[in-house]
Protein backbone atom coordinates (compact mmCIF):
# COMPACT_ATOMS: atom_id res chain seq x y z
CA UNK A 1 0.00 0.00 0.00
CA UNK A 2 3.03 2.30 0.33
CA UNK A 3 2.65 3.81 -3.15
CA UNK A 4 -1.06 4.40 -2.59
CA UNK A 5 -0.66 6.52 0.55
CA UNK A 6 -2.07 10.04 0.46
CA UNK A 7 0.85 12.49 0.23
CA UNK A 8 0.53 13.69 3.83
CA UNK A 9 0.82 10.20 5.39
CA UNK A 10 3.85 7.99 6.08
CA UNK A 11 4.32 4.50 7.36
CA UNK A 12 5.89 4.91 10.77
CA UNK A 13 6.29 1.21 11.51
CA UNK A 14 5.57 -2.05 9.73
CA UNK A 15 6.33 -5.43 11.21
CA UNK A 16 5.60 -9.10 10.70
CA UNK A 17 6.05 -11.48 13.63
CA UNK A 18 5.02 -14.83 15.04
CA UNK A 19 3.29 -14.62 18.40
CA UNK A 20 4.60 -16.81 21.25
CA UNK A 21 1.18 -18.42 21.72
CA UNK A 22 0.66 -19.21 18.03
CA UNK A 23 2.42 -20.49 14.95
CA UNK A 24 0.57 -18.01 12.74
CA UNK A 25 2.48 -15.08 11.33
CA UNK A 26 0.91 -11.76 12.32
CA UNK A 27 1.40 -8.22 11.01
CA UNK A 28 0.91 -4.68 12.12
CA UNK A 29 1.35 -1.29 10.53
CA UNK A 30 1.29 2.24 11.92
CA UNK A 31 0.61 5.31 9.79
CA UNK A 32 1.38 8.86 10.92
CA UNK A 33 -0.06 12.08 9.55
CA UNK A 34 2.56 14.69 8.63
CA UNK A 35 1.17 17.05 11.29
CA UNK A 36 2.07 14.47 13.94
CA UNK A 37 -1.43 14.91 15.38
CA UNK A 38 -2.86 11.56 14.31
CA UNK A 39 -1.61 7.98 14.24
CA UNK A 40 -3.54 5.11 12.63
CA UNK A 41 -2.71 1.52 13.61
CA UNK A 42 -3.66 -1.76 11.96
CA UNK A 43 -2.74 -4.55 14.39
CA UNK A 44 -3.96 -7.84 15.85
CA UNK A 45 -6.87 -7.10 18.19
CA UNK A 46 -5.12 -9.21 20.83
CA UNK A 47 -2.37 -6.56 21.19
CA UNK A 48 -4.92 -4.31 22.86
CA UNK A 49 -5.96 -7.05 25.27
CA UNK A 50 -8.98 -8.16 23.28
CA UNK A 51 -9.86 -11.80 22.91
CA UNK A 52 -11.56 -11.00 19.61
CA UNK A 53 -9.80 -12.71 16.69
CA UNK A 54 -8.66 -10.61 13.80
CA UNK A 55 -7.26 -7.13 13.33
CA UNK A 56 -8.27 -3.81 14.82
CA UNK A 57 -8.07 -0.38 13.23
CA UNK A 58 -7.37 2.18 15.94
CA UNK A 59 -6.61 5.88 15.79
CA UNK A 60 -4.74 7.98 18.33
CA UNK A 61 -5.14 11.73 18.31
CA UNK A 62 -2.21 13.76 19.61
CA UNK A 63 -0.01 10.68 20.20
CA UNK A 64 2.61 11.03 22.89
CA UNK A 65 0.88 13.94 24.59
CA UNK A 66 -0.81 13.86 27.98
CA UNK A 67 -4.27 14.32 26.47
CA UNK A 68 -3.91 11.77 23.64
CA UNK A 69 -6.96 9.67 22.97
CA UNK A 70 -7.14 6.26 21.29
CA UNK A 71 -10.32 5.04 19.63
CA UNK A 72 -11.07 1.69 18.02
CA UNK A 73 -12.72 2.29 14.67
CA UNK A 74 -13.27 -1.25 13.45
CA UNK A 75 -12.28 -4.90 13.90
CA UNK A 76 -12.17 -7.36 10.98
CA UNK A 77 -10.79 -10.85 10.51
CA UNK A 78 -7.90 -10.35 8.05
CA UNK A 79 -4.96 -7.93 7.96
CA UNK A 80 -5.40 -7.15 4.26
CA UNK A 81 -9.01 -6.08 4.75
CA UNK A 82 -8.16 -3.98 7.80
CA UNK A 83 -5.34 -2.31 5.87
CA UNK A 84 -7.74 -1.50 2.99
CA UNK A 85 -10.15 0.06 5.49
CA UNK A 86 -7.21 2.03 6.92
CA UNK A 87 -6.40 3.31 3.42
CA UNK A 88 -9.98 4.49 3.06
CA UNK A 89 -9.74 6.15 6.50
CA UNK A 90 -6.51 7.95 5.50
CA UNK A 91 -8.12 9.28 2.31
CA UNK A 92 -11.29 10.44 4.07
CA UNK A 93 -9.34 12.11 6.88
CA UNK A 94 -7.07 13.88 4.39
CA UNK A 95 -10.05 15.15 2.40
CA UNK A 96 -11.58 16.76 5.48
CA UNK A 97 -8.52 17.84 7.50
CA UNK A 98 -7.65 21.51 7.29
CA UNK A 99 -5.22 22.06 10.15
CA UNK A 100 -5.20 21.55 13.92
CA UNK A 101 -8.59 23.19 14.50
CA UNK A 102 -10.33 20.62 12.32
CA UNK A 103 -8.65 17.44 13.58
CA UNK A 104 -11.63 16.28 15.63
CA UNK A 105 -14.06 16.97 12.78
CA UNK A 106 -11.88 15.15 10.23
CA UNK A 107 -11.39 12.24 12.65
CA UNK A 108 -15.11 11.93 13.27
CA UNK A 109 -15.86 12.17 9.54
CA UNK A 110 -13.38 9.43 8.58
CA UNK A 111 -14.23 7.16 11.52
CA UNK A 112 -17.97 7.40 10.89
CA UNK A 113 -17.54 6.42 7.24
CA UNK A 114 -15.22 3.48 7.90
CA UNK A 115 -16.98 2.13 11.01
CA UNK A 116 -19.25 -0.88 10.60
CA UNK A 117 -22.88 0.25 10.82
CA UNK A 118 -25.40 -2.22 12.18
Amino acid sequence: MDADLPPNWTIEECRTYTAASSDRELEYRIYRHESGDLRVKVAPASLDGEEHPGYALTVTSYPGLEFSETTRVRTVLRFERCDRIAAQFLDLFSACYDGPGSLEDALEYAADRTREHR
